[in-house]
């Protein structure tokens, strides 16, 4: 039997109250609320052969970005699996977009979500799978292009519109395009006002426009939105703190680090993102920033051995260095060099750019700055490869920056930083290294 769900998409099941449960649960993953993993249980408890709530159980593990969600993915694909026969098309392409991720191939999953979207331009689940494999792979006009393929079919009337224009301002900022990023942000939270996602893409693009108490205000006036019971709050804390470190603040940095970014010592491994690029841009501006490393780093060590994702294994590599671990470090390398030469989209990714900065951030902490700067310099271009946001990239950019200024690239440098001050006058980073580079020779 098939039902439709609130977007008319057809749905293989006859259970109204499973349905029901899984729209829940689909709305709390949109909006980054707590907890879709308990809705989507209690849809698969009441009906076990609810083909699309194994689906979006399959999607949260897939999106989670690591090793330890992989056994859960595992349960829903094979469940999923064994469910196809009597699935329709659309529900199989979910299957095979989950089996995809399950066997580390990123840009397959992320590519036959997107199929999907196109006879199911309302698959709200396939539309923000997609967009977070987008996001994953650095595919930045896909972030902005695939939303907008879709749009024609939804408007204000239909659910989670609010949630579909969130993701088109993210995608429109990372293709640089601010004026109309912050209009659909806006506009976003007009229809869902506490959507941690639109709440995000505004804040992008203040950042990346050097509109500092802006972003602060932005983040300050909708504190109770964001920042309340939402499992992306860490990240906006995140993105609060940048404003604060580009005035120079870094009391207050430090101060949101304990409080919002890392409060206490958890191990997801998004959440590990953002404190090991936090502290490491801290360190970078020469900032003492205590034990944190340690406790960080004690974390990380758990992933030492996966090679998942290239861009979670530069991270580790900031908090082994910041915590002194060589030992690590060297493992942690010696993963990245094998996983550079299996199959999977991770391989890519760590090649070309991953195992590089790896290495660039190891010869940073030996202080071979001119070594890091030549490991980073080819990378930089493209850096995209190995995924993440403009602003989360930045963090690249900024190393090779500094490791060109103490390495004594003075060419490099002014190179650099000529083309940073062209698209952001303001900040303490830019002011204070275009002043260190113009004071170097070539």
């Amino acid at each position: 039997m098939s039902l439709m769900d609130c977007r008319d998409v057809p749905v293989s099941t006859g259970n109204l109250a499973s349905l029901a449960r899984y729209e829940t649960a689909l709305t709390l993953l949109n909006g980054y609320f707590l907890d879709p993993l308990e809705e989507v249980e209690a849809a698969l408890a009441d009906d076990p052969d609810f083909v699309m709530g194994h689906c979006l159980r399959g999607g949260m593990m897939a999106v989670a970005a690591e090793t330890a969600a992989e056994p859960f993915l595992r349960e829903s694909v094979e469940a999923a699996e064994v469910l196809a026969a009597g699935a329709n098309d659309r529900e199989r392409g979910h299957i095979a977009a989950l089996r995809a991720w399950l066997d580390r191939d990123f840009a397959g999953a992320t590519d036959r979500w997107g199929t999907i979207l196109t006879d199911h331009p309302r698959d709200l689940l396939a539309l923000q799978l997609a967009h977070l494999g987008d996001f994953y792979l650095g595919r930045s006009d896909m972030l902005r292009d695939r939303i907008a393929a879709v749009l024609p079919a939804w408007g204000s009337d239909v659910p989670g519109y609010g949630y579909v224009l969130g993701m088109h301002a993210f995608g429109l900022e990372e293709m640089n395009a601010f004026a109309q990023a912050e209009d659909t942000g806006r506009e976003a939270v007009t229809h869902e006002p506490r959507d941690p996602w639109a709440i995000h893409a505004v804040a992008h693009v203040l950042e990346m426009q050097g509109r500092l108490d802006d972003g602060i205000c932005w983040y300050n006036d909708r504190r109770t939105d964001w920042a309340e019971e939402n499992m992306f709050s860490f990240h906006n804390w995140w993105h609060l703190s940048l404003y604060h470190l580009d005035r120079g603040e870094t009391d207050r940095v430090l101060e949101i680090y304990d409080t919002g970014v890392r409060p206490q010592s958890s191990d997801v491994v998004l959440e590990m993102l953002d404190a090991s690029a936090l502290l490491w841009r801290l360190h970078l501006d020469g900032v003492d920033v205590g034990d944190r490393w340690v406790g960080l780093a004690d974390t990380w060590e758990g992933t030492v051995e996966d090679g998942y994702y290239a861009f979670n294994d530069a991270h580790a590599m900031m908090a082994f260095f910041g915590a002194g671990r060589d030992a690590s470090a060297d493992a942690l390398l010696a993963t990245m060099t094998r996983a550079a030469g299996e199959a999977g989209t991770n391989a890519m990714m760590t090649r070309d750019v991953g195992l590089p900065f790896a290495q660039a951030i190891r010869a940073f902490g030996r202080q071979e700055y001119g070594q890091a700067a030549d490991l980073l310099a080819p990378v930089a271009p493209i850096a995209n490869r190995f995924g993440g946001s403009n602003a989360q990239r930045d963090v690249l950019q900024r190393t090779l920056v500094e490791s060109a200024i103490r390495g004594g690239r003075g060419a490099l440098a002014r190179d650099l930083m000529a083309v940073r001050v062209d698209a952001k006058p303001e900040g303490l980073f830019n002011r204070l290294r275009l002043k260190r580079a113009e004071a170097l020779s070539d």
